[in-house]
């Protein structure tokens, strides 16, 4: 029983990972990385790619296409991507801006843009878990540390934020997405 109990604790971060259960999961994939020209997006709604300033687009598409492109490595689209985005500096542009900034060699760049998301909303989980990986990768582990248990006060046991900064405090190493 008590090895049952350990297995489960230690799968349970990663089973949260695998179903995607939250708005912090790794995106699927869709034509937007598949199909799509290099600068292009892609609208569900009218199936065909466009060019992410066309007005028809929404912000939810545009936010989904820039969490896809950021993890397909594809910066430079994300970032273009962001820029069409009409809700200035929230606190999830702010993020992506700063995982973009932080993955394209800046780091010091991504922190301050992680730092103004949570200035804007504190609860911001994925800011919280990608300043947290950023902070592994620089070595300072104990404040990595303050930012996972920051997720865990806030609400965020089992969410991607938290089993991928958890994982990435436990052995040092950071995800690529």
């Amino acid at each position: 029983m008590r090895l049952l109990t350990t297995l489960l604790i230690t799968a349970l971060p990663f089973a949260a990972l695998a179903a995607g259960s939250d708005d912090t999961s790794p995106p699927a994939t869709t034509p937007t990385t598949t199909k799509c020209a290099t600068g292009q997006i892609y609208d569900d709604k009218a199936k065909t790619c466009k060019n992410p300033t066309d007005a028809s687009l929404g912000d939810d598409t545009r936010f989904g296409a820039v969490r896809e492109l950021a993890y397909a490595g594809r910066y430079a689209d994300a970032m273009t991507t962001l820029a069409a985005m009409g809700e200035g500096d929230s606190d999830r542009v702010l993020t992506y801006m700063g995982f973009i900034t932080r993955k394209s060699g800046d780091m010091a760049g991504g922190m301050a843009l992680y730092a103004r998301a949570l200035d804007v909303n504190p609860d911001n989980l994925l800011a919280r878990s990608y300043m947290g990986q950023a902070l592994v990768e620089q070595g300072d582990i104990a404040a990595a540390a303050r930012q996972l248990a920051q997720i865990r006060q806030r609400g965020g046991m089992g969410t991607w934020a938290e089993a991928a900064l958890d994982q990435a405090v436990g052995t040092g190493q950071v995800l690529n997405y």
